[in-house]
C-alpha cells in the first residue's frame, strides 16, 4: 500500500507512510550525525512537487528545509526543538496542494 498524501524517509531506510507529528518526532529523534543524518517527506509520486527535509547540524540541532516550487517557496530554519520542528512540519504539509485529499462541505 503506498501513502495517500505524502510519506517520510530517514537515510538508515525508515519509511512511513502518511507519517503522524507523532511519527516525524520519533522518526527526528532517532537521528545522528553517522549514519542516520536527515529525514526527508515528500509525496509519494514518482515526480514529487514539493518536499521538507531535516538534517543533523554538526554544531548541534537541525536545519530543516522546506521547498515547494508552486508556491515559490523556499525556506530554511535551524531549530533544536523536536517537538516544534514535528509540529510545524505537519501544519505545512497540511498546506500542500493535493488532488486526492476531500473536502468536507457543511
Amino acid at each position: 500500500m503506498t501513502a495517500r498524501y505524502y510519506c517520510a524517509d530517514s537515510e538508515n531506510g525508515d519509511h512511513i507512510d502518511d507519517p503522524s507529528e507523532d511519527a516525524l518526532f520519533m522518526l527526528i529523534d532517532d537521528l545522528n550525525d553517522s549514519d542516520n543524518t536527515f529525514v526527508v517527506v515528500q509525496p509519494d509520486d514518482d515526480d514529487p512537487s514539493w518536499f521538507a527535509s531535516v538534517a543533523v547540524l554538526d554544531e548541534g540541532g537541525y536545519e530543516v528545509v522546506r521547498r515547494d516550487p508552486t508556491r515559490a517557496e523556499h525556506e530554511v530554519t535551524t531549530d533544536t526543538n523536536i517537538g516544534q520542528i514535528a509540529r510545524d512540519l505537519t501544519i505545512w504539509m497540511a498546506g500542500r496542494n493535493n488532488p486526492d485529499r476531500r473536502t468536507t462541505t457543511f
